[in-house]
C-alpha cells in the first residue's frame, strides 16, 4: 500500500490591500500581511507534516503586475517548501496573466530561475512529479486565454459567446487527451484554474463570471484516471462531485471582501492511496484563523437618540482586530443626527473601519389624483372622496350636503350682488 499526500490551495492574490494600513513595524499594507500570514500557516503546516506534494491552483497575486514587495513575500514562502523537499505545482490563474499576447505572466519568474521540483504551469500539460513516496501525475490547465483564440484569423469574426464556448470544448478535448496517456495506477490529479457550472460564488467573485468565462460541467473534469480535481478561481470551499471523484474548489485562505465575511477560509489536505491496484481518495477542509469581517446593520427607531442606539449595538460584538462596517437605516422623514466621531471613537479596537454608512428610507408619495378644471364641482368632488378610499354611501352623502353648500353661497353671492345694483 503507498500513500501519497499533498495540500491543496489557490486564490492567495497577493496585493489586495483594501480596508487596512500602512504597518508601522514592516512598512508593508496589513492586509498584504494578511495574506501572507494565512499563506505561511499552510506551509508551515504542510513542512511540520512532511507532505509529499503542494499545489497552488492559481492567482497568487492580484494583479499580473506585483510590487518587488509582493514578489519578494511570495518567493520567500514557496521557496521554504523547496528547502524541505516539498515539491511544488503552481497553476497559472487569470489574476497572474497580462492577458497580452507574448508578455511574461506574474509568475514567470519561477520558471526562469528553474529550481529543482518547482513546476510552473503556464500552458494545458501532463508532468510527473517525483515525491517522497513515489511518482505522483498532474495534469495542469490553466486560465483559458480568449487571446490566443483571438490572435488565429479564423477566430477574429466570431461572437464572444462562441469564443467562449470553443474554448470550453477545446480544454475539454485536452483534458480527455491528456488523461488518456496516464498511468491508472499511479496517483492523478487534475489541477486547474476554471469555472465549473455548479460552483457557488463568493461575493467578490460574481461580477467577474457570469457570461464571460468559459464553463465546464463536474462530469467533463472528474474522468479516470483522475483521483483529485484541485481547482482555483473560485473563493468559496466546495466539492462539486460528491460521492465520486472530488472536483474540489479549495477557496481563497483569507477574505478578499465583506462578500466573503461569512464565509470560512482554509486549504484541503489530501491522501491518495493506492492499494492491490485500487485507489481511494479522501480531502478534508482544513480551517485557518483569518481576520474577521464585521458587518454591524441596524434599523434607527423615531424618537430614540441615533447614536445611543448605535453604540448599544457596537457593544454586542467584539471588534478586536476585525475590518468593520456599519450600516443604519434612517426612518422616513427623520433626520440624520448621528454623531460620526463619537461612533469612530467606540470602534478604536478594530483593526480598520471601512465606514459608516446611513441608509435613507425614502417616505412614500401620494400620487395626487389627476383633475382638470373642465370638471363639475360634483365630479370633482367624487374624485377627491374616491382617492381618500371614503366608503360609497358616505361618499354620496358628503357630495350631495357639498353641493348644498356650494348652493347656498352662490344664492348669497347673488343676493349680494341684487342689493349692490339696487344702491
Amino acid at each position: 500500500m503507498t500513500s501519497v499526500r499533498f495540500f491543496h490551495t489557490a486564490d492567495i492574490h497577493f496585493g489586495v490591500e483594501n480596508y487596512g494600513r500602512i504597518d508601522s513595524a514592516t512598512g508593508i499594507h496589513t492586509r498584504l500581511l494578511d495574506f501572507e500570514k494565512a499563506l505561511a500557516t499552510i506551509i508551515d503546516a504542510a513542512i511540520k507534516d512532511d507532505i509529499d506534494l503542494f499545489v497552488f491552483s492559481g492567482d497568487a497575486y492580484k494583479t499580473p503586475y506585483p510590487t518587488p514587495t509582493q514578489q519578494k513575500l511570495l518567493l520567500q514562502q514557496f521557496f521554504r517548501l523547496q528547502e524541505h523537499g516539498i515539491p511544488v505545482v503552481i497553476v497559472v490563474g487569470n489574476h497572474d496573466h497580462p492577458l497580452s499576447f507574448g508578455k511574461a505572466h506574474a509568475l514567470d519568474v519561477f520558471g526562469a530561475i528553474r529550481q529543482h521540483d518547482f513546476h510552473v504551469i503556464s500552458r494545458p500539460q501532463a508532468c510527473t512529479i517525483t515525491t517522497k513516496k513515489g511518482p505522483v501525475q498532474l495534469v495542469g490547465i490553466p486560465w483559458p486565454m480568449r487571446n490566443n483564440v483571438l490572435a488565429k484569423g479564423m477566430h477574429q469574426l466570431k461572437t464572444s459567446r462562441e469564443i467562449t464556448e470553443y474554448l470550453s470544448a477545446q480544454v475539454v478535448k485536452i483534458i480527455a487527451r491528456l488523461a488518456q496517456d496516464l498511468d491508472p495506477s499511479l496517483p492523478s490529479v487534475l489541477a486547474g484554474h476554471l469555472t465549473v457550472a455548479t460552483g457557488i460564488f463568493s461575493g467578490s467573485e460574481k461580477r467577474a463570471i457570469y457570461g464571460n468565462d468559459p464553463v465546464f460541467l463536474p462530469s467533463q473534469l472528474a474522468i479516470t484516471p483522475f483521483d483529485y480535481v484541485a481547482l482555483g478561481h473560485l473563493h468559496r470551499y466546495q466539492n462539486l462531485n460528491k460521492g465520486g471523484i472530488p472536483v474540489v474548489y479549495s477557496g481563497s485562505p483569507e477574505r478578499v471582501d465583506f462578500g466573503e465575511r461569512k464565509e470560512e477560509k482554509g486549504y484541503c489536505d489530501v491522501t491518495i492511496t493506492c492499494k492491490e491496484g485500487r485507489k481511494e481518495t479522501k480531502h478534508s477542509f482544513v480551517t485557518l484563523p483569518t481576520r474577521p469581517m464585521i458587518q454591524i446593520e441596524l434599523h434607527l427607531e423615531e424618537g430614540k437618540n441615533q447614536t445611543e442606539s448605535i453604540l448599544s449595538k457596537i457593544e454586542e460584538y467584539d471588534l478586536t482586530g476585525a475590518i468593520v462596517k456599519i450600516v443604519y437605516h434612517v426612518p422616513a422623514g427623520v433626520s440624520d443626527r448621528v454623531d460620526i466621531a463619537v461612533i469612530q471613537k467606540a470602534c478604536q479596537s478594530a483593526h480598520y473601519l471601512t465606514g459608516v454608512v446611513p441608509v435613507h428610507v425614502v417616505k412614500e408619495r401620494v400620487q395626487r389624483t389627476a383633475v382638470t378644471s373642465e370638471m363639475s364641482t360634483k365630479v370633482l368632488l367624487e374624485t377627491y372622496f374616491k382617492a381618500q378610499n371614503v366608503q360609497k354611501e358616505k361618499q354620496e352623502r358628503l357630495v350631495e350636503k357639498a353641493l348644498d353648500l356650494a348652493r347656498a353661497v352662490e344664492r348669497e353671492a347673488e343676493r349680494g350682488d341684487e342689493a349692490h345694483d339696487d344702491s
